[in-house]
């Protein structure tokens, strides 16, 4: 029985009550606690129907932020938009970001959303909280001269034939370590990444295994529609999330000569991998791990930049678009080439360092009006 502080808080209850009678023909049962359902909703709602690794950040914001914030204990319809408002709070302790607090606020509001579906809640309390303001993203991108700069570290670097499809493509790291050499020619097609999904035990009864992954009836837990092919361990080869994403791009110089190259002198390796290396003295072949592609990112920037350089891996990708831009490359063409959905998306990775083009434009309107310089207040007049 759920008991109140004061009378108003009683009759409060006692109006939602009827309410929902009134809207559902039913009343509620036993509130579930905030922990309960959100799981339910992570099982039910949200990895039969999401992508495994967005689910994966749907489960990491439910456990570490929204349950610890809401209080696990505490009955969902108990939750008002002042317990709503603790998400941000709790988020800001952590020392994290206002997207995190943004981001955290909108997972939270699609379970209390699918909560008021299924009649456990007579409406959502996040609906009348006013969502954290997004932070304003403080990126390094390299300019003309520091893509030249590094493309002529890479004439001679081991891993050229990598790091220059980053650059050069524009393309995610999932997608660049997930090339196979059947997809290189005149084009690349980009219809495919890599990446590391997570197994879930299949076993009806417990297998006494600590990893999933080492289950004898392990399985991935994906939507129906979702295209994967196993590689290695938990590597597979997953489509892009979107039909914007599978694209195909022209291979131009000197990425074309680069990959030749690097083609004609790979190893050969079961998956047709094109960055398939070697690990361990005895030579084993192994597949291109993104995330060991991500640490050896920062390496390889400061040996051309020194430490001073914040350019994430992602970074490079907008620093491809604004190269794009600065080339005088149509704006739809961009969005086709990096496999955004929207062009709104694609101005978005543009950055703000854009200079050479903003004193071009600023100079073509100056001279629309074909003003000559006034002369100095002391030039003599003639008469």
């Amino acid at each position: 029985m759920q008991r109140f502080k004061t009378r108003s808080e009683a009759n409060a209850a006692l109006r939602d009550l009827r309410e929902q009678k009134r809207q559902m023909g039913t009343l509620p049962g036993s509130s579930p606690t905030v922990a309960s359902w959100f799981e339910k909703w992570l099982r039910v709602h949200v990895v039969p129907r999401k992508r495994p690794r967005t689910a994966d950040t749907y489960r990491t914001y439910v456990n570490q932020y929204i349950v610890p914030a809401l209080g696990s204990t505490k009955r969902l319809a108990q939750i008002g938009p002042e317990e709503v408002r603790r998400i941000e709070a709790y988020v800001y302790s952590k020392g994290l970001s206002p997207t995190t607090a943004r981001n955290a606020y909108h997972y939270a509001s699609a379970g209390l959303e699918a909560a008021v579906r299924e009649g456990l809640l007579l409406s959502n309390p996040a609906s009348r909280v006013e969502p954290p303001l997004a932070g304003i993203p403080d990126l390094d991108v390299f300019s003309l001269d520091d893509a030249i700069k590094l493309l002529e570290h890479l004439a001679t670097h081991p891993d050229r034939a990598l790091w220059m499809a980053y650059l050069l493509t524009a393309a995610r790291r999932g997608e660049i370590a997930g090339l196979e050499a059947d997809r290189v020619g005149d084009v690349l097609d980009i219809s495919w990444q890599l990446q590391r999904l997570a197994y879930t035990h299949g076993c009806l009864t417990p297998c006494g295994r600590k990893r999933a992954g080492n289950c004898p009836d392990r399985r991935l837990d994906v939507p129906n529609d979702y295209q994967v092919r196993p590689i290695s361990g938990g590597l597979h080869l997953t489509r892009p999330k979107s039909r914007a994403g599978w694209r195909t791009i022209p291979l131009v110089e000197p990425l074309r000569s680069v990959l030749r190259s690097h083609i004609a002198g790979m190893r050969p390796n079961p998956w047709g991998l094109l960055y398939a290396g070697t690990h361990g003295r005895y030579g084993t072949v192994t597949p291109p791990d993104p995330d060991r592609i991500t640490k050896e990112w920062p390496k390889l920037r400061n040996e051309v930049f020194g430490p001073g350089r914040r350019v994430r891996l992602h970074d490079v990708r907008h620093s491809t678009v604004d190269l794009l831009y600065l080339a005088g490359v149509p704006e739809d063409l961009i969005q086709e080439i990096v496999g955004h959905s929207t062009r709104s998306m694609t101005r978005a990775y543009k950055s703000r360092s854009d200079l050479v083009r903003l004193e071009s434009a600023m100079q073509r309107l100056s001279a629309l009006f074909a003003i000559e310089p006034a002369l100095p207040s002391s030039a003599p007049v003639e008469r």
